[in-house]
This record gives structure tokens, sequence and C-alpha cells, in this order.
């Protein structure tokens, strides 16, 4: 057999091997992203954000390391208060390591806190433009904790961080709704719980955020009434609210009794019953609250002039809060 034929069959044997192996490959590949044993493939819009050299340097199987140099880059832009940058160099972080928890919670919590306080208090801007900009940067916040999760979908800590952003009373007015806010947050509470790795304060957060939801409150005191079963969980805030939803469950219920039951002494149930009254900004529920305070003030010979209903309540936050001006 000539040399060129030889050559010639064993080029074709190369090329129908090859053509057998890709559909393997690309299987196999495609199996260990799914298991988050190797990273997606960088997107071309990527590679040109990060440059040539970073870019080559990725493709070298070192992403965290260029993922590493971004984000001393981004918190340079954050000192420097450029907010879009801060927030475009973290997409393109997470696009290098997409199992990286921090970067996830960090580019969130630049958006959602650190931009939205700068724009809230710039007064450079006219108070709409204030308002709007503040609203933007945390519906940012919370779209980048979104798509963490999306990536992450067991990752604990990075559920519990939308938890607490979306129960955060300071950022209610963002969302318009605060019912669809709190409910969002019970879910990412409960999901977060249900990994079996977070935190135990994760599922009681879970409660106080599902206690919230109007129309929910035969789940919240089904989950308070488990919570309780275990001492750990005896808070004086899930006391109190044990109390409101079994007020809530039954109206007649004695709820000076109740209170004294929870926690003790007439001192002790009053002390707690007038930090929950004041607590109007949590938006909690307060049903059976006034009655037992009116109670307990007569038991306790409080002054008139001192009764809790004669102290100024902060109104719930709104949407034009902080923007007066």
């Amino acid at each position: 057999m000539k040399a060129w034929q030889r050559n010639g069959i064993l080029s074709a044997a190369l090329l129908i091997f090859g053509a057998a192996r890709l559909p393997f490959e690309a299987s196999l590949a495609k199996e260990l992203r799914a298991a988050g044993l190797t990273p997606p493939p960088m997107e071309i819009g990527t590679r040109d954000k990060i440059g040539q050299t970073s870019s080559a340097v990725a493709l070298g199987g070192l992403r965290t390391l260029v993922a590493t140099f971004l984000n001393l880059r981004a918190f340079s832009f954050f000192q420097e208060q450029r907010w879009d940058d801060v927030a475009d160099t973290y997409d393109t972080i997470v696009d290098l390591a997409p199992r990286t928890r921090y970067y996830w919670e960090t580019g969130s919590w630049h958006s959602a806190y650190n931009a939205a306080s700068y724009y809230m208090n710039d007064s450079t801007l006219p108070a709409l433009r204030r308002r709007e900009a503040w609203r933007a940067s945390i519906l940012r916040g919370r779209a980048f904790l979104e798509r963490g999760i999306r990536n992450n979908p067991a990752d604990w800590s990075i559920l519990a961080n939308l938890g607490f952003l979306l129960s955060d009373s300071n950022k209610l007015a963002a969302f318009r709704d605060s019912n669809e806010a709190f409910a969002a947050a019970a879910d990412a509470y409960r999901r977060s719980a249900d990994t079996g790795k977070a935190l135990p304060y994760v599922r009681r957060a879970e409660f106080y955020s599902l206690a919230r939801v109007a129309g929910k409150e035969q789940e919240a005191l089904a989950l308070a009434r488990s919570l309780y079963a275990a001492r750990q969980n005896h808070t004086p805030t899930l006391l109190i609210l044990l109390l409101v939803l079994e007020a809530h469950e039954n109206p007649s219920m004695d709820t000076t009794r109740r209170a004294l039951e929870l926690f003790g002494t007439p001192e002790k149930a009053y002390e707690a019953l007038t930090s929950h009254w004041q607590r109007t900004r949590q938006r909690f529920p307060v049903y059976g609250v006034a009655a037992a305070l009116e109670s307990l003030e007569k038991t306790l010979a409080v002054p008139e002039d001192k009764s809790i209903f004669k102290q100024p309540l902060q109104s719930p936050t709104g949407p034009d809060d902080g923007f007066q001006k």
C-alpha cells in the first residue's frame, strides 16, 4: 500500500472516530455542567468585557482568579460611587464564577443597600428622580439574588438573603405590594430552611414573614405552633405572634390570660405587648393586643398619661417616605 493511501485511510479513521465521540463528549459536558462540576462556556459578551488577556486566562481554567481581580475593580467603583459600573462588573463576575455565593450576595447588597441609600440622600436630584433611582436599585438587587438562586438553587444563604431583602421594612415601598413581598420572603426562607443546611433563625424568619401575609393566618399559626414546640424558638416576637394568631382564630379568647401564660408575669407581658404595639413599620398583625394592653394597664395601675395608647406611633412606611425634600 502506498504512503498516500495509508495516510488517507488513517485520516478517514480519525474523522470517523472523532465524529463518533462528539455526541458522547457533548452529553458528558452537559452532565458535568448540570452537576456543577464544570462551569458553563463563557459567553462572547463576557469575553469582550474582561479583555483579551483575562479571557485567555479564564479559558485556561482560572476563571476564579479573573473574578477575584474584577471584584477588586468593583470595590474601586464602589468607593467612587459609580453604581452602574459596580452592577455591570458583578454581572461579569458571576458569569465567571456562578457558584460563588459571596459574589451574588455582595453584588445584590451594593445595589439594594449601598446604591439605594446613596440615591435616597442625593440632594442634587429632585425627589421624583431620587425615588425612582432608589426603587430601581432595590429591584436590581432583588433580581440579582433571584438570578443567583437560579444558578444555585440549593444554596441556603442566597435564599435567606432574598428573604431578608423582601421583608426589610425599609425596602417595602420599593415593591409596591407589601403582601406580595412578605409572601415571596416567606417562600424564600422556606426554601432556604428546606435545604437542611440553613441556620435555625431561617425557619423563624419564614414564620415572621408568613404572619404578615393577609389570608395566610391559619398556615402561619400552624407553623408558629410547630416552632413553639422547641424551646430555642421562644423569642418575644414568636410568642407575641403566636398569641396574635390565636386571637385571630378565636376572637373571644382571653388574650390577657394567654399573655400571662406565655410571658410569666404581668410586667413581662406588658413590656412585650407594648413593644409589639409600637412596631408599626414592621407591619405585624395586632389581633387581640389592644384588649390585653388595656387589661394589663389596669392590673399594673399604669397612669393614664403614661398609657401606651397615649404614645405617638410611627406610620407604616410609604412610597414617598424619605423623598419629601
